[in-house]
C-alpha cells in the first residue's frame, strides 16, 4: 500500500483495549455486540439505522488530540473496522451493575421515560451524547438529537422531560458520569491517552476469509490502492453501503475505507470558496457551512437524523448520486464544484456535470471525490432550500428545491434551480432559469416560469408521490422562493417557542 501496515483491528472499550485479527470486513458493530461480546443491550430493530435501537456512542479524538468528541452512531449499520483508533461505548458503560445510575439513565427513571422498555437502551445513549457534547438550548435542539430514535409507547414527552432533567442531577463518581464543560477526569485523560497510542498512523489492513478491509491513512496511498485496485468498494460513512448488507445481504469483499485519511477530512474556508474533504461528515459540514448560508438550517435539521449525519459524508453522498439526496439540489444550486482524482491526476467540474443517468456518473474505474468547493455568499445573495416528504423526520423527499439568485434594481441578474426528487438525476431548471434571468423578478414573470417547469422535468409516480403532486410541488416551491424573498410570506418549520 506504499506506508506502514497495522493487520490488526484496535479500538477501546469497557475501558480496554480490543485487538481483532482478520476482522471481517462488513461485520457490523451490533452484531459483534450482540453476539461475540454478549452485550445485548444495545438492540436491532430496523438494520437499517432508522430506529434507533441500536444506538451507541463512539468517542474519538479532536483534531488536537486533547479531547474527546462523542458521536452517536447506528451500530446496525456501522462496519466494525470503522472503530480502529477509537473507543465504543455501550449502554453497559455508563454505570457499575451494583453502583448509581447514570444522570441520564436516573432522569428517565424519574420522568417515566421508559415503559415495553425495547428502545430505552437506545435513547439512553442518544442523550448521552447529548449530555457529553452540550445541554439543549431549547425545545427544537432535544427534538433534532432523538430525530433518530423511535419510540411507540411514551409519546416523547416523558423522554423530552428527561432530556431536560439529566443536567440538574448530582453526578456520581466515574468518568462517563462528567458532562460537558466538566474538567477533565484521570479516567478520561486515561482513554485520551490510550486512543493516541491506538492512533499510531499506521494504515488498517485486515484480511478475512470474507474478505479484506484497507483503510489506509495518506492520501496517496489511498489513490494509488484504488487506482490499482478499482474494484474495492468505496466506504466512507456507511449509511448507504451498510444497508446494501444489512437489508440486500450483498457480499461485498473488499472494502477501501476513505474515513482515516487525514488529508480528506478537514474544512478549509477561503475567501471564495467553503473547500471540504470528502471524508468530512454532515455533522462537520453544517457547522461552517451554515454560517455562511443559515435559511439552508432548516433543510439539514431534516437531513436524516444526527446519527446518520454523525456517519455520512459529503463525499459518499454526492458519489452515490442519488436522485432524492436532499444535499444535492442545494449544492447545485450554489454553484459547487467537485475535485477528483485517480492515482496522481485530478480533474475539476460542475457538481451538475457529474451524473449522467439514473445511477451512472462520471466517475471513471479507480477515480474517487477527493474535494467539494462550495462558493461563499455573494452580497446581497438570495438562498432557499426545501423539503417535502409524508414524515417532518427521517424521510425520503417527494421533491426537493434549491434555489440561488441575484436580483439588483428588480431584476434577476443571476438565478441557479435545482430539484431532487424529479428526475433520474439531481437536476438543474435551465429553462426556467432562462424564463427569470434578466427579466423583472416580479409576480408575472415568475408565474409565467412556474409554467416552464413543465419543460425541464417530467416526474413519475411512484409510493412517494404522483407525477401530477411532483409537477405541482416543483412549481409551488419556486412561487414560495419569490414569495420569501418578496416579503410576500415567511415560514418556519418549527411552530412552537424556540
Amino acid at each position: 500500500m506504499g506506508d506502514a501496515v497495522n493487520p490488526t483491528l484496535r479500538f477501546l472499550h469497557d475501558g480496554n483495549i480490543v485487538e481483532i485479527d482478520h476482522a471481517a470486513p462488513t461485520r457490523t458493530v451490533l452484531q459483534w455486540l450482540r453476539e461475540d461480546r454478549m452485550r445485548c443491550g444495545t438492540k436491532e430493530g430496523c438494520a437499517e439505522g432508522d430506529c434507533g435501537a441500536c444506538m451507541v456512542v463512539v468517542a474519538s479524538l479532536n483534531e488536537e488530540a486533547t479531547t474527546l468528541d462523542y458521536r452517536a452512531i447506528n451500530s446496525c449499520i456501522q462496519f466494525l473496522p470503522t472503530l480502529h483508533g477509537k473507543e465504543l461505548i455501550t449502554v453497559e458503560n455508563l454505570s457499575p451493575a451494583a453502583g448509581p445510575l447514570h444522570p441520564v439513565q436516573q432522569a428517565l427513571v424519574d420522568c417515566h421515560g421508559s415503559q415495553c422498555g425495547f428502545c430505552t437502551p437506545g435513547f439512553v445513549m442518544t442523550l448521552f451524547a447529548m449530555y457529553k457534547s452540550g445541554a439543549p438550548e431549547a425545545r427544537s435542539d432535544i427534538d433534532d438529537a432523538l430525530a433518530g430514535n423511535l419510540c411507540r409507547c411514551t409519546g416523547y414527552r416523558p423522554i423530552i422531560d428527561a432530556a431536560r432533567r439529566m443536567v440538574t442531577l448530582e453526578r456520581p463518581a466515574g468518568r462517563h458520569a462528567q458532562p460537558h464543560g466538566a474538567a477533565t477526569s484521570d479516567e478520561e485523560r486515561s482513554a485520551i491517552e490510550t486512543l493516541r497510542a491506538l492512533n499510531d498512523e499506521r494504515s488498517l489492513h485486515t484480511e478475512s476469509r470474507k474478505g479484506t478491509f484497507a483503510a489506509p491513512t495518506d492520501v496517496d496511498a489511498f489513490a494509488r490502492l484504488y487506482a490499482a485496485e478499482p474494484h474495492r468498494r468505496i466506504l466512507a460513512g456507511g449509511t448507504d453501503v451498510g444497508l446494501w448488507v444489512t437489508k440486500d445481504y450483498r457480499d461485498i469483499d473488499d472494502v477501501l475505507y476513505i474515513g482515516n485519511v487525514e488529508a480528506l477530512r478537514d474544512i478549509a474556508v477561503t475567501d471564495t470558496v467553503i473547500d471540504v474533504g470528502a471524508a468530512v461528515t454532515f455533522t462537520e459540514l453544517m457547522r461552517v457551512l451554515l454560517d455562511d448560508y443559515p435559511e439552508l438550517t432548516d433543510l439539514f435539521r431534516r437531513w436524516a437524523s444526527p446519527p446518520i449525519r454523525n456517519a455520512a459524508t459529503l463525499g459518499g453522498n454526492i458519489a452515490n448520486g442519488s436522485p432524492i439526496g436532499d444535499s444535492m439540489p442545494a449544492l447545485i444550486a450554489l454553484g459547487t464544484r467537485v475535485l477528483l482524482r485517480h492515482d496522481h491526476d485530478t480533474r475539476e467540474i460542475d457538481l451538475e456535470s457529474l451524473y449522467i443517468d439514473y445511477q451512472v456518473n462520471d466517475l471513471q474505474p479507480g477515480e474517487f471525490v477527493k474535494r467539494i468547493r462550495i462558493p461563499r455568499r455573494r452580497p446581497d445573495q438570495l438562498v432557499a432550500s426545501y423539503k417535502l416528504s409524508k414524515r417532518f423526520d427521517q424521510d425520503i423527499s417527494a421533491v426537493c428545491a434549491a434555489f440561488s439568485a441575484q436580483v439588483e434594481d428588480g431584476r434577476t441578474q443571476h438565478i441557479r434551480i435545482a430539484y431532487g426528487g424529479v428526475a433520474g438525476v439531481p437536476k438543474r431548471a435551465l429553462a426556467t432559469e432562462a424564463a427569470l434571468i434578466d427579466k423583472s423578478f416580479d409576480e408575472a414573470t415568475v408565474r409565467a416560469a412556474m409554467a416552464v417547469l413543465d419543460e425541464d422535468f417530467s416526474p413519475l409516480t411512484d409510493m412517494r408521490a404522483s407525477a401530477d403532486y411532483r409537477a405541482t410541488a416543483t412549481r409551488n416551491l419556486l412561487y414560495r422562493f419569490f414569495a420569501e424573498a418578496t416579503g410576500l410570506g415567511a415560514t418556519d418549520v418549527y411552530t412552537y417557542a424556540r
